[in-house]
């Protein structure tokens, strides 16, 4: 990796990818960088380095991302409101961040004249449920919810100004990131917690949808090493195991790490209007742009995510708009 000394900015740094993605810089020795407004991110996912810079602040906030964007050579805009369900009722606020937010970081960028790469964090949940299988990134774009819609604009918005600005961009698709740090109930945190607040008996959705599942330091790498890589400058490159696994499956399979039995309830209140049922990446492109695998395995991954669950208890009772506008918590 060539990192070293870079002066790289990472948005959304201390959220549960971004804090991943700041660690491997420091490992390089970059000089990174953080904009979060810490809605989300908790300050003591960051460590305490001498090349790291933190500045709280929202990408919404022209004049605190021209700050943060100022002489950065390298930008990865993780920054986002990431939770779907959220995204049903408050849709305004996720086109506000997740589609003009990432044009404020963009714009910037290309205004300064400095950044090298601008690597767009997107995500699988651009597709919709799989029309064919493995999904590649020729697969049709028919997202399923606001959060999916706001983050296809941003892809959108992205490759024009690349093409119109000539600035260097790379936009990546992760299919589902777990791990420890992690910020929103998704779906292995739910598994979690409820087993660790005592539950027998699992209240889940739909647990015959599928998921595509890749630890979170693997996803991390990839970006990584997208922004080392020149050929991969204009291209849109899914991030993800190749495999797929039930809902239902997942849970057992956490249980087993957990050493508990449980059965499981479906939960009425729990299922989606429009809900995605199957992702399952085809890697194919990450594996011969970058070179990348993934290293860790589901089973792995698991009893880390577990383990550190049992030590970092986290909370998920704030509605959207509390913890969004007030939280302070670090």
């Amino acid at each position: 990796m060539k990192f070293n000394d870079k002066r790289v900015l990472v948005t959304g740094g201390a959220g549960f990818i971004g804090s991943e993605v700041v660690s491997q810089l420091l490992d390089e020795d970059a000089r990174v960088t953080v904009l979060d407004n810490f809605a989300s991110g908790k300050k003591h996912y960051l460590p305490s380095h001498k090349k790291l810079t933190v500045i709280t602040g929202d990408i919404m906030d022209e004049r605190v991302v021209k700050k943060a964007v100022r002489d950065q050579e390298i930008i990865f805009n993780l920054a986002a409101l990431p939770f779907i369900p959220d995204s049903y009722h408050y849709p305004v606020d996720f086109f506000k961040t997740n589609t003009i937010g990432n044009l404020n970081v963009l714009w910037e960028a290309i205004k300064s004249k400095s950044t090298d790469v601008f690597i767009q964090i997107s995500t699988s949940e651009v597709y919709g449920s799989a029309q064919f299988t493995p999904m590649d990134e020729n697969h049709p774009t028919a997202p399923y919810s606001t959060y999916a819609v706001s983050k296809l604009a941003a892809d959108r918005a992205t490759f024009t100004l690349h093409k119109e600005n000539g600035i260097p961009v790379v936009v990546i698709r992760p299919f589902n990131t777990f791990g420890p740090r992690y910020t929103q109930p998704y779906i292995i945190p739910e598994i979690i917690n409820q087993m660790l607040n005592g539950a027998t008996e699992l209240s889940l959705g739909n647990i015959n949808a599928t998921r595509d599942f890749t630890f979170v330091s693997d996803t991390a790498n990839a970006l990584l090493k997208a922004a080392n890589e020149k050929k991969a400058i204009g291209e849109i490159i899914n991030i993800g195991s190749g495999t797929e696994i039930r809902i239902q499956d997942l849970a057992h399979k956490i249980a087993k790490v957990a050493g508990k039995k449980i059965k499981i309830k479906t939960d009425e209140s729990r299922l989606r209007p429009y809900d995605v049922n199957r992702l399952i990446c085809n890697n194919t492109k990450a594996v011969k742009l970058l070179k990348w695998r993934p290293r860790v395995s589901i089973e792995a991954g698991l009893k880390i995510t577990f383990d550190w669950a049992k030590k970092n208890k986290v909370a998920f009772n704030a509605p959207f708009k509390r913890w969004y506008y007030k939280n302070t918590d670090d």
